[in-house]
């Protein structure tokens, strides 16, 4: 088989397309092959694409948009591609011809230099080299000769074809077929009428060329792919146009060699067609003379005319079993072997592939089978009533026995039965006495219902002697008749006996039931009157005008039901007058009182009196409750009013004193002043509490415990008016002390501003407090190194919290030194640090710290308009103690940089300490980093301030 993976072009021997058809060189070296071959493949693909009612004009143009390759494909392949793109842009167009692409690839044809751009872009060569592709796919490469295949296949078909016609030699595809006699011998070896080749011309090829081209057209529906003129006018004409065409013819022709096929399998079924129609025959032979039989035999079966003797019906049945022992089984056989023959010929017809015997009508072997069952059914009805009539025959003398007896014993048993059931002994009894008589009466209706069963069976054994057509059917018939009369009388006296009975008993039970009824009824009446009663005297306490509105919206439901009430107890007294009427009207003696109550009617009417006697009094009670009730809800509301205005007044001014506190508009002189205002605003605000404690002491004096008006009580009023005395107090006193250590320790106002402006920088919501993370971002916002949440929302630290807080201002210390601190801050040693208590160790350590630009500014001073500052500061501060500047000089021994060193180890210890000081505050010391850890906190302390 060839490998159609590979490019048709690329030049490979093996492949079924040879160098000689490369595409490229085609293309370069005759240019009237192109126009060949596009007509050539223009009308190949409109041989196809008119089948689905389109076509091309301009190959290379049509196909651009790729909708009508993919239909051409879908029509040569007869498979569905995917669904095309509708839109009109380039990419739409590439989308469709790549679906193309990808079919053809789909269908094991490598593609090479062939891409969808190409074909969109109208380029011609491409176009015709993928219409190329597309017919040796789908028209050349299935053609098969002799184990050959495409090309070689085709060439050897025609050479075969043509053989027997002189002058043609095919060897090519394309000088071989320039003198038109190849084309019209492939047509007149296939269709000899169409064309007199015996006048053709060999140096005449424009006319066989277009005698083969019209020809085709015309009459086998090949179209003109290429003129006459093309052919002969080309030294040699282009071979895939001549394949293309010439692959045309074969496909036209090949259906010849199918028919020759089927005409011989129609040959080589006929021999046993002849064996078919003679089983045919027999079967409906058979068939016919099996259902005659049994048309004939079915009446015989079906004759059910009785015998009057048992003879002669046991002639009859000698007869059947004949039958039954003789005649039946060779037409048994008969129809087995029907069946045999059948399914034989339907298995020979379906193994030569014809169709099923289908013998004529109402001869089927169903038809068969079906009168076969109505013959067996007949066979087994007559059977039966064979049996049947003996048995009746039999049964006569039996039945007439049974008959007499069943009707004497029923004739001992109903004597005297109408007399007792005519008695009228019920009409003075007691009701007790008419349940004894129902219950007997129920019994002797239980053996009457027991001795249907034998009034019924004797009729049945007369209705079988009418039946089995008894001699002395009348005698039988008159004395059933007579039972039957008897047996209907006493029926008709039992129920008309139950029935007075029952009237009887249903009248002094209604007299009972109304006795029930009465105390059922009376009962719960009476209950309802005794609890309403009750609920009418009952005292109350109320504490809101809800609840009495509640009492009262009862009291009014329980109003409304008076009425039904009444008529409830018109119809309890109603039940009492109906069953005076009954005993008055049917003349019962009932002795004694109801006896399933003690209520009686007088009772019931007295306590409806006292009811509504109460009903009123009621309405008094509850009409005066009802007012105190509305004055309790007005002293609600009037306490309400001031509270809800006191309460959050208070809120207010506690948050005002809050950011007063807090704000650092002026001095702190100021802000004293203006809390002091505050103070007095708020001292002059006590007659409203004094009001309020009025109003709290009337609602005190009415017993009223709540109110829904307002969340403040006079003890949250009192609370907070305390509270807010003693916050402005505080606060004052704040203030006071603020300015006290301002005072003594020297702190600027722009020092206590600065610690103001970041607590209300981050103060956003202006609370006067700082959340965790506010807190912690004033603290970097000052320069200290938070670790961790140094500062909660209390206003105080913890003790490491603090630790860390000092670390991060410049305190290096180590334990001994953090617990002297915290001894100072943390007195009461509870493990945390206030915020004021944080102020005062921050003002009093502020306070005490001199930078090195002050000790410059006081040397300035010290020296005033003298001209040698360092001999001023000898002569003027030579009683400072020698100590101290020795401790300078070590300290800054331990603490320069590694260059100032040296020098500073010549420096001995008696010099004047100014010079030491002038070291200390040199600019190499200022930069030098200060050390991790000192030998001693107290000196260290001082260093690490500057």
């Amino acid at each position: 088989m060839p490998n159609f993976d590979m490019d048709p072009y690329d030049g490979d021997e093996n492949n079924y397309m040879h160098q000689e058809d490369d595409w490229d060189r085609d293309m370069l070296l005759d240019p009237a092959w192109e126009k060949q071959q596009r007509k050539t493949f223009t009308a190949w693909c409109n041989s196809h694409l008119r089948k689905a009612g389109t076509q091309i004009e301009n190959i290379e143009e049509d196909f651009r948009d790729g909708l009508k390759l993919m239909l051409l494909l879908e029509v040569i392949s007869g498979e569905r591609l995917a669904k095309p793109e509708r839109g009109k842009m380039r990419v739409h167009k590439i989308s469709n011809v790549n679906k193309a692409l990808h079919y053809i690839t789909s269908k094991g044809v490598k593609l090479v230099s062939i891409g969808a751009e190409e074909i969109v872009d109208g380029n011609a060569k491409m176009t015709l080299g993928m219409i190329w592709t597309i017919i040796l796919r789908f028209a050349i490469q299935d053609i098969s000769v002799e184990e050959t295949s495409a090309k070689e296949g085709l060439l050897l078909w025609c050479q075969r074809k043509t053989a027997p016609y002189k002058n043609v030699n095919i060897q090519n595809f394309h000088i071989s077929w320039k003198d038109g006699l190849g084309f019209c011998a492939l047509i007149h070896r296939h269709r000899p009428e169409l064309i007199d080749y015996g006048k053709l011309r060999k140096d005449d090829p424009m006319t066989n060329l277009n005698t083969a081209f019209d020809v085709a057209e015309k009459y086998l529906d090949i179209p003109k792919m290429l003129d006459a003129e093309d052919i002969v006018g080309t030294a040699r004409p282009d071979q895939k146009a001549i394949m293309t065409y010439v692959s045309s013819f074969y496909h036209a022709f090949s259906g010849a060699q199918k028919a020759e096929t089927a005409a011989n399998r129609i040959c080589k079924v006929l021999a046993v067609n002849q064996e078919n129609e003679q089983l045919m025959e027999d079967y409906e032979k058979l068939a016919s003379d099996l259902l005659e039989w049994i048309r004939r035999t079915i009446p015989w079966l079906e004759n059910r005319a009785p015998e009057n003797t048992m003879q002669a019906m046991q002639q009859k049945l000698e007869d059947f079993r004949d039958y039954r022992r003789q005649h039946k089984p060779p037409k048994v056989q008969e129809k087995c072997q029907l069946e045999i023959n059948f399914n034989t010929l339907q298995t020979k017809l379906r193994l030569s592939n014809r169709p099923a015997f289908m013998p004529s009508e109402g001869k089927m072997v169903s038809d068969v089978s079906n009168a076969w069952g109505g013959l067996e059914g007949a066979e087994k009805g007559y059977e039966e009533w064979l049996l049947n009539e003996i048995r009746r025959l039999e049964r006569l003398d039996h039945l007439a026995e049974k008959f007499r007896q069943k009707a004497t014993i029923h004739e001992a048993w109903t004597e005297g039965k109408e007399e007792m059931l005519q008695a009228r002994d019920f009409e003075t009894a007691s009701l007790s006495d008419i349940k004894a008589l129902l219950k007997k009466h129920e019994a002797f209706e239980s053996d009457l219902a027991a001795h249907q069963d034998r009034v019924e069976q004797i009729a049945a054994i007369a209705q079988e002697l009418n039946e089995l057509d008894y001699y002395d059917s009348p005698s039988v018939n008159a004395r059933c008749q007579r039972i039957c009369d008897q047996w209907d009388a006493l029926g008709g006296l039992t129920q008309q006996r139950s029935e007075a009975l029952q009237r009887t008993e249903k009248l002094l039970e209604t007299i009972d039931q109304l006795y029930l009824e009465f105390a059922k009824r009376a009962a719960p009446f009476n209950n309802w009157m005794e609890g309403a009663m009750e609920d009418l005297q009952d005292t109350f306490i109320v504490h809101t005008i809800e609840e009495i509105q509640g009492l009262s919206t009862a009291h009014e439901q329980f109003k409304a039901t008076l009425p039904e009430a009444d008529k409830e107890r018109g119809a309890i007294l109603g039940i009492h007058n109906e069953i005076a009427k009954i005993v008055a009207t049917y003349h019962v003696n009932m002795a004694g009182t109801n006896p399933y109550t003690t209520i009686n009617p007088q009772e019931i009417n007295a306590k409806w009196d006292k009811v509504r006697q109460l009903v009123p009094q009621r309405d008094q009670a509850l009409i005066e409750e009802h007012a105190r009730q509305q004055n309790n809800e007005r002293l609600r509301r009037q306490f309400a009013n001031q509270a809800n205005v006191i309460g959050p007044w208070i809120q207010t001014k506690m948050e005002e004193i809050g950011r007063i506190s807090i704000e650092m508009h002026g001095t702190l002189e100021d802000q004293l002043t203006h809390l002091r205002q505050y103070e007095k605003n708020i001292v002059n605000y006590k007659p409203k509490i004094d009001q309020l404690e009025g109003d709290h002491q009337l609602i005190q004096e009415a017993l009223i415990f709540d109110n829904k008006h307002t969340n403040y009580t006079m003890e949250h009023i009192r609370v907070g008016w305390e509270q807010l005395l003693t916050t402005i107090a505080r606060t004052i006193n704040e203030i006071e002390n603020q300015i006290l250590t301002r005072d003594a320790k020297g702190i600027s106002q722009d020092q206590m501003n600065e610690f103001r402006a970041s607590f209300n920088h981050f103060d956003r919501d202006h609370s006067g407090t700082l959340g965790a993370e506010e807190f912690k971002a004033c603290l970097i916002s000052l320069g200290y190194d938070i670790a961790n949440d140094a500062q909660k929302k209390t206003g105080m630290m913890e003790a490491e919290d603090f630790k860390t807080c000092l670390i991060s201002l410049g305190y290096n210390m180590g334990e001994a030194e953090f617990a002297r601190i915290m001894s100072i801050v943390d007195p009461n040693r509870v493990g945390v640090v206030t915020f004021q208590a944080f102020i005062d160790f921050m003002s009093r350590e502020t306070a005490d710290t001199d930078t090195a630009d002050q000790v410059m500014a006081s040397f300035k001073v010290l020296a005033g308009d003298k001209g040698n500052l360092l001999a001023t500061c000898l002569s003027e501060t030579t009683s400072w103690p020698m100590s101290f500047a020795a401790n300078c000089l070590q300290t800054r021994r331990s603490t320069a940089s590694p260059a100032w060193r040296p020098t500073l180890a010549q420096t001995p210890f008696t010099e004047p300490w100014t010079t030491c000081l002038l070291h200390f505050h040199s600019p190499a010391y200022m930069l030098s980093p200060l050390p991790r850890e000192t030998p001693e906190p107290s000196e260290q302390k001082t260093l690490e301030r500057r």
